[in-house]
């Protein structure tokens, strides 16, 4: 009859530690897909400023603003 009670909380124990597994493995998966959404984040930022500076560049050759450092 001793032994029953270990059993129990050896047996609820294992449980316990195979949901920790999958937890585990379910938070490192979750931080490989962050860290792929942020370098495409950064990927889009770098694009944007790409483009930005296109366009201040374009308007200078239009002259439609001032030159570069010309507050309006």
């Amino acid at each position: 009859m001793a032994d029953e009670p270990d059993n129990l909380v050896l047996g609820m124990l294992r449980k316990i530690d195979t949901k920790l597994d999958r937890v585990v493995d379910d938070l490192r998966d979750l931080k490989v897909r962050v860290t792929h959404l942020e370098e495409g984040q950064a990927l889009i930022n770098r694009r944007l400023d790409r483009i930005d500076e296109r366009l201040d560049r374009t308007e200078r050759r239009l002259e439609l603003t001032g030159p570069a450092g010309f507050a309006e």
